[in-house]
């Protein structure tokens, strides 16, 4: 990889991306709450199962699928895995989530990438977050497994930083634990790039309810 390209991965994949991911928490919230997370080895079997059967797994799949169509300026296929995208968010919260996030790295990409053609775009549309950091991806000239291993990391990473707030875990133990997600985060990005259209499907009962309940959570740290 190349100098530009590796500081376009860092930028891309920074806490201090101005997106708005620490704001959520993807139910970590409610399930530390209801007593189902409760330390650093709970995390991390959440976020170690999740990257192999949820939801993230199938957002890496659509987010590949999303940078092949970009970089063929292949506008129609784009918009169909956004909108097949969309359609798997199983609750409002995780699909505004999802939508925000989008529209505020496509705004920031618009500023950091002037000289790129954005007339051709629909800005009105809810762009999910997986589908334009592929985008990004492609503006910065970033091949498919390396725009899928820094999403990956840059989820885990989200997940993990929630954690250590609401547990609450030490930032050592948070740290630690970033490392021995290493792995997981690396298979799940090889996964994606194997999976076929046919194996797109998760496992995501557990995060679908825990969403449910946050959106009517009493007291939240983190937005609904």
């Amino acid at each position: 990889m190349n100098h530009p390209t590796l500081l376009a991965l860092l930028q891309l994949t920074s806490p201090a991306l101005p997106i708005g991911a620490y704001s959520y928490s993807e139910a970590l919230e409610t399930l530390v709450e209801q007593g189902l997370i409760r330390s650093a080895s709970d995390l991390q079997t959440w976020l170690e199962e999740s990257l192999a059967t949820g939801s993230i797994a199938v957002d890496l799949a659509v987010l590949l699928r999303a940078h092949r169509a970009w970089n063929r300026d292949d506008r129609d296929n784009l918009i169909y895995w956004n909108h097949w995208l969309s359609a798997t968010r199983e609750t409002a919260e995780l699909q505004q989530q999802s939508w925000q996030m989008g529209r505020s790295l496509l705004k920031l990409l618009q500023n950091l990438y002037p000289q790129n053609d954005w007339t051709v775009w629909d800005m009105n549309l809810n762009w999910n977050i997986a589908i334009v950091f592929a985008m990004a991806a492609g503006l910065a000239e970033m091949d498919e497994q390396t725009a899928a291993l820094g999403y990956a990391y840059s989820w885990a990473s989200n997940g993990v930083s929630a954690g250590v707030k609401l547990i609450p875990l030490g930032q050592t133990a948070g740290q630690q634990l970033m490392l021995r997600l290493t792995e997981p985060i690396a298979q799940a990005a090889d996964r994606a790039v194997m999976v076929t259209d046919d194996r797109l499907f998760s496992c995501n009962w557990g995060l679908t309810l825990a969403s449910m309940a946050h959106e009517t959570q009493y007291s939240r740290l983190f937005q609904s």
